[in-house]
């Protein structure tokens, strides 16, 4: 299936002069807000939008805008009436499911670990897309509809994981909790533990990895650039993750706990190869390196999202999840005969 283009609200009608309140969605996510606007709305110019901003007539979540603003998914734009500029391009919001196939629904069905009126937390398997792109017809958000149950409204995406990556994914059950649980993201209220196997050991038991990502250069990667990231020191995004070793197989592998602080692409990949030990099976950043005793090991990415804590958007408390290993994982556990779970917290008595 072709992963469609989703808003949690329709556009004015063509010849509509009202305010608009738009949902960003996660394939809008992180663009500038001014290439947001000259996106889905073409013929509003340059000029006028600075107007509309400086005036305050554009707002983000109620707030005062700028045109290098970032967005995130879950953020509402305010678009005032732009007049024949306030139609957006054809289909750019509009959303029709399609389809999903009883199969399909009810696998996904399955993987859920959490639900109540305003949240879903489901176990995400390893090589499910979360959303569509070239290639990637079967993805978690074109699927959407088979988690909606008895509620009125489609489930939301609030982050992302890797395609590789199996684990706790995070979904809104209403608009009101899409931006709940975006801000909670956002402000890094929410606490996301992940279990990974590295090729090699750490050295230290435990720490923090502080090393700027950025994208590569097309010149490096080739159309595939997006899909990477490299440590940039000038150019790079903040990007922090503290780690612990919970287990260790000799200095042949080792049991890590991770815990990113920030969300960039890729980061504990790229984190974990720049501390010398890459992930088992990630072959994107470690190539030939990311592999051994193929012959009883998946080579499939031992990166799991264990456990994800994060403030419930309209009740007291946290909603508090954790997700079983992945069967390619739990092969590898028995293999190095690891324990069952980690003695206690590893990250117990850090001060963040």
């Amino acid at each position: 299936m072709t992963a469609p283009k989703e808003t949690s609200v329709k556009p004015a009608a063509p010849k509509s002069t009202g305010v608009q309140q738009v949902t960003i969605t996660q394939a809008d996510s992180d663009q500038r807000l001014d290439r947001w606007f000259k996106k889905h709305y073409p013929h509003l110019t340059h000029g006028r939008l600075e107007k509309l901003l400086r005036t305050g007539q554009i707002r983000i979540d109620g707030k005062r805008a700028k045109a290098a603003d970032r967005l995130e998914s879950g953020q509402i734009v305010r678009v005032p009436p732009l007049g024949e500029a306030n139609t957006p391009r054809p289909d750019d919001f509009a959303y029709e499911p399609k389809p999903v196939s009883a199969r399909d629904a009810e696998a996904l069905r399955k993987t859920v670990l959490f639900k109540d009126d305003d949240v879903i937390v489901i176990n995400k398997p390893a090589g499910l897309a979360v959303q569509g792109g070239t290639g990637l017809d079967t993805n978690v958000d074109a699927m959407l509809e088979a988690l909606q149950f008895d509620a009125p409204e489609r489930p939301r995406l609030v982050h992302r994981l890797d395609r590789d990556t199996s684990g706790c994914l995070v979904l809104a059950r209403n608009q009101a909790a899409a931006r709940k649980l975006t801000e909670a993201f956002r402000d890094k209220t929410t606490r996301k533990v992940y279990w990974a196997v590295t090729v090699g050991a750490p050295k230290m038991n435990e720490g923090k990895i502080d090393a700027p990502l950025a994208k590569q250069s097309v010149a490096a990667v080739g159309r595939r650039a997006a899909e990477r990231v490299q440590i940039d020191e000038e150019d790079g995004k903040n990007a922090v993750t503290y780690y612990a070793v919970i287990e260790r197989a000799h200095d042949k592998a080792a049991w890590i706990a991770l815990m990113p602080l920030t969300g960039r692409t890729h980061q504990l990949r790229a984190h974990c190869v720049a501390l010398g030990t890459p992930i088992l099976g990630d072959g994107k950043y470690a190539g030939a390196k990311a592999y051994f005793a193929r012959e009883a090991l998946s080579n499939q990415l031992h990166l799991h999202a264990r456990s994800i804590k994060i403030p419930h958007p309209t009740k007291r408390g946290f909603v508090d999840v954790t997700a079983p290993l992945p069967a390619h994982m739990q092969k590898t556990w028995d293999f190095f005969e690891f324990a069952a779970k980690p003695d206690g917290d590893p990250f117990a008595g850090l001060q963040l």
